[in-house]
């Protein structure tokens, strides 16, 4: 068949003497980009870029008519959202428009969703919803409030609210937890290389799990739902599959094994654990988290350093819920779809794509992650290990910073003609990826090309010398910094905008010293402004280093990345730490 033409089928009647011939025409597919917009496929798939530059996006979705809605993770002064529609019929979109206007909160805002003809769409604290009128691309009608988040999380920063909806039309909605394991983040921000968790851990009351919602109503709090499903640290990812009638959803595992617990996690076990965990939510299912992390490597779910685990030790993480699989640590999953078109050959009908955005916090490996991976369904359940569908988003390989990568993959939805759409959350731009092959020959052959893209730097395990950023002897500053800083300020020191900031020509590196020296020692927690850009995330405080170690690196930091302040000397380190005593 060529897609480039209509599919005209002729269906016959007949009435009295008469025979009628009434013909169902699906529009023609538009021609792929001939390079695909930058991306390696499956042979027999191709993309076209929709749309670039239109602002960081997040989740989207598209309606019946083709028409696509963006969730923006900056709110523009016309908006927090984006529509767009094409009107020739090439798949480029020749109508952008911004709207809905509300408090937003940068990264957290995730969620975007079409249900029984509304739009659904998210704060990091609020989720809306605006009808959407037949032959109008932006609605306007009001905006309601659906659902908000009315806890003071303070330094809580897994507030983001995707949202899935069952066949009753029940809503579904994490509230995730701020921690890696259940620290005291009151008295202790962030943690501390040792410190234990919590016992029991207190935020699973009303964080750390999955709520279910009634359907159709509006101005609730979490106190309206019930908890579905608890021990589920953050979640961006999660779908309804439709034929086994479950929910889903794909977890972000926590961080910082050997930054915590040096001495029993090294460096390229913190880069590859735990498992980003693939979980089939039952009603009532407890997945573990803060006591266990899934292990991949392993297969089993194992006991957390915060609560007496070596990385080995199951203990009482035997009787928790296990998922349906681990992908490698820090992929950082942000959306979920189950595909139930048929533009794809067969065998994607009903299987699950995940978009993973990339990791942030490999060092001094790799950033690894930063593509879309597609795993087998068939009745329901899983029949296979993960595969490779669309890679090159980040444009360069290996990824040393987050900043290397051009784009980074965020959301996916699916057309009604069966086209599967990926926004990107750096620059905005939009891929709609097609099937151009004759769906009746495409076999295991052609998938492959794509088995060898999991021997990218981005995607295969690293080698724990070969791939170590760090082999070879290092400046001390430079050495202490990649050890415990560039895990989240990036070895470039440009941080992870919206989560992490830079250490670029800014007052908080190159001003107050006692202040730095004080972040360093203490830690800091809440809002700050760097550069222009808000922040509200922990910074773990790192008095374990010793005075020569912290002045070092700060010495480092204030003469590197564009900076040029003077040193700061062990002396000035000791006469703080002994003032805060």
């Amino acid at each position: 068949m060529n897609h480039s033409l209509s599919s005209c089928y002729c269906f016959f009647f007949s009435l009295a003497l008469l025979t009628f011939c009434v013909s169902s025409c699906q529009a023609p597919l538009p021609i792929a980009d001939a390079d695909n917009g930058g991306l390696t496929l499956p042979e027999g798939f191709g993309a076209l870029v929709v749309v670039d530059s239109i602002g960081r996006g997040r989740h989207l979705a598209v309606n019946d008519n083709g028409d696509i809605y963006v969730k923006l993770r900056y709110a523009k002064e016309t908006g927090s959202n984006v529509a767009l529609r094409d009107t020739t019929g090439d798949g480029k979109a020749d109508i952008i428009r911004y709207f809905g206007a509300y408090k937003d909160e940068g990264s957290l805002a995730n969620g975007m969703r079409i249900h029984e003809g509304y739009l659904y769409y998210s704060a990091a604290r609020v989720v809306y919803r605006s009808r959407l009128e037949p032959g109008k691309l932006v609605p306007d009608s009001p905006m309601e409030v659906v659902l908000t988040d009315d806890h003071e999380h303070g330094i809580h920063w897994h507030i983001t609210k995707p949202m899935s909806f069952d066949k009753e039309g029940n809503l579904y909605v994490p509230f995730g937890s701020p921690s890696n394991a259940c620290q005291d983040l009151v008295n202790k921000p962030g943690g501390i290389p040792g410190s234990s968790g919590l016992d029991p851990c207190p935020e699973l009351i009303e964080h750390g799990g999955v709520w279910k919602f009634p359907k159709d109503k509006l101005g609730m709090t979490q106190k309206d739902g019930e908890l579905y499903a608890t021990g589920i640290r953050s979640v961006v990812a999660m779908d309804y599959h439709p034929v086994d009638e479950q929910l889903y959803l794909v977890m972000h595992g926590r961080d910082n094994l050997h930054l915590l617990y040096p001495e029993t996690f090294t460096p390229w076990e913190s880069a590859v654990l735990p498992s980003e965990e693939f979980i089939r939510v039952r009603e009532g299912g407890d997945y573990g988290w803060p006591y266990c992390y899934y292990d991949h490597l392993q297969g089993e779910k194992v006991l957390a350093p915060e609560y007496g685990g070596d990385g080995k030790i199951t203990g009482r993480c035997e009787g928790m819920d296990d998922p349906v699989m681990g992908f490698p640590g820090h992929w950082a999953p942000n959306d979920l779809l189950f595909y139930k078109g048929d533009q794809f050959p067969d065998r994607y009908k009903g299987g699950a794509f995940v978009a993973f955005h990339g990791s942030t916090n490999r060092a001094p490996y790799p950033q690894s992650g930063y593509f879309v991976a597609f795993v087998p369904f068939e009745n329901g359940q899983a029949t296979g290990d993960w595969e490779v569908f669309a890679n090159g988003f980040a444009g360069t390989n290996p990824i040393v910073n987050v900043s290397d990568a051009e784009f980074r993959p965020m959301g996916l939805a699916e057309g009604p003609d069966g086209s599967l759409y990926i926004s990107d959350s750096n620059k905005g731009r939009i891929w709609r990826i097609l099937y151009t092959g004759n769906k009746n020959r495409f076999a295991e052959s052609q998938l492959a090309a794509m088995e060898e893209q999991k021997l990218q730097p981005n995607i295969r395990r690293p080698d724990p010398e070969k791939d170590n950023l760090d082999r070879g002897q290092q400046p001390k500053g430079n050495q202490v910094y990649t050890t415990y800083c560039a895990p989240c300020h990036q070895r470039d020191g440009k941080g992870a905008s919206g989560r992490i900031p830079g250490l670029h020509q800014t007052h908080w590196v190159t001003g107050d010293k006692e202040r730095l020296i004080g972040i360093v020692l203490q830690g800091l927690e809440g809002e700050i402004e760097v550069n222009g850009e808000r922040y509200d995330n922990v910074m773990p405080a790192h008095g374990f280093l010793d005075d020569a170690q912290i002045a070092s690196v700060l010495t480092f930091i204030r003469q590197n990345f564009g900076n040029q302040a003077d040193a700061v000397l062990p002396e000035e380190v000791a006469a703080q730490r002994s003032d805060l005593r």
